[in-house]
């Protein structure tokens, strides 16, 4: 499958040509600015390290979008939704989460209302 061209990097006077949004050197600068300005600091409270290792093992268990796999289409996992959002009384509990493709999980938040559709 062709490769999207590269394009400039977001990162304001960067001249380098990049595949997503930042190159690999404003990638981390633009993560740490988001967190830092950005993100709700709660957020920190509720996606901590006990998050990253029960995402990790339900994306080593659901490898695939389960949307698109329902459609015959093997897509990579990017994100893993919470189908109840933590912030509305959702949990961490395994029949609360859905492996995604970032392009479904965008999808499903801008249907909610609660997210622009980017990327």
């Amino acid at each position: 499958m062709p490769r999207k061209p590269l394009q400039p990097c977001a990162y304001p006077g960067c001249p380098r040509l990049c595949e997503g949004r930042y190159c690999e050197e404003h990638k981390k600068v633009e993560a740490k600015r988001y967190e830092t300005y950005s993100r709700d600091p709660s957020v920190r409270r509720k996606y901590g390290r006990a998050w990253k290792r029960i995402r990790d093992s339900y994306v080593k268990e659901h490898p695939f979008c389960e949307q698109c796999f329902e459609r015959g289409i093997l897509v990579p996992v990017d994100e893993v939704h919470h189908k109840v959002p933590v912030s509305k009384g959702g949990t961490h509990d395994r029949n609360n989460l859905m492996s995604l493709c970032r392009s479904c999980h965008n999808k499903i938040h801008a249907e909610l209302g609660d997210r622009n559709a980017r990327n």
